[in-house]
């Protein structure tokens, strides 16, 4: 990837995220840092695309009565079929690459095969049940909070690629996403992302009183804290980020928000 000298536009940065964390029809017109830095900035309004997606099918089918198991499981779905289900691969993979033991180039050559390990699968059914469980504790209240929930998780899932993103972060790989995103976002723009998705969550959660606008921004800052640790942790197991690790940060910040929203 090379480094362009004019500066991206929004609709670059709009594309990239889209282009790369969707699978929305959206062609990707610059593939340079500059563009993947406003990218990576941007990468939380897609997940707020994608929750509001996951939202509406798991709200409608609670409003016609299909009961909250139901209801849980379509919400579920939808993140996984906008984004071809990527993350929850990248999720399984790093799990077999940090399960292995092996050294660094041992571990990423095991994330890179196409099939799935043992760790990978338990993680992914775990993760996957954890989901569910959480989206139906949260139907059972009404459409509502599990239309909310939703969204905070997806919003949160993707800010954590933006952390993932920021400067001084390396490249496991010299090539693929991680490659292309990796050390783009400077630190202060990362965290003022991260406060305007914590206030947004807040903002969000303010619809069930001040009590859920606290619940709302905490679940997306427990979510986010737990992504850090798991990026720190395969920073040193891997030396840097691959496009399996955003993957894994994704669905594990998104996954502690959203049972972070189901508790309380």
């Amino acid at each position: 990837m090379t480094d362009s000298s004019a500066p991206p536009a929004p609709s670059d940065a709009l594309r990239f995220a889209f282009g790369t964390l969707t699978v929305l029809p959206v062609r990707v017109t610059r593939w340079d840092r500059e563009a993947a830095r406003g990218g990576m900035l941007c990468a939380p309004l897609a997940g707020l695309v994608v929750g509001l997606c996951a939202a509406a099918p798991g709200a409608a089918l609670l409003l016609l009565g299909g009961g909250p198991l139901l209801a849980a499981v379509a919400t579920a779905v939808v993140p996984a079929v906008l984004t071809r289900g990527l993350h929850l691969d990248g999720l399984a993979d790093t799990a077999d690459g940090l399960g292995s033991a092996k050294p660094a180039e041992e571990a990423l050559r095991i994330m890179k095969q196409s099939d799935i390990g043992p760790f990978g699968v338990i993680t992914l059914l775990f993760a996957l049940l954890a989901q569910v469980a959480a989206l139906d504790r949260l139907y059972a209240d009404g459409w509502a909070p599990g239309a909310v929930a939703a969204v905070v998780a997806a919003v949160t899932a993707r800010c954590a690629l933006t952390l993932a993103s920021r400067a001084g972060m390396p490249a496991a790989r010299p090539e693929g996403l991680g490659a292309a995103v990796a050390g783009t976002v400077p630190v202060r723009a990362a965290l003022l992302c991260t406060a305007l998705v914590a206030a947004g969550c807040a903002a969000a959660g303010a619809a069930f009183g001040p009590y859920g606008a606290l619940h709302a921004g905490l679940a997306a800052l427990l979510g986010l804290g737990l992504g850090e640790l798991l990026l720190r942790h395969c920073r040193r197991r891997f030396g840097g980020v691959t496009g399996d690790v955003f993957g894994a940060l994704a669905e594990s910040a998104g996954l502690t928000a959203l049972v972070a929203m189901a508790l309380g």
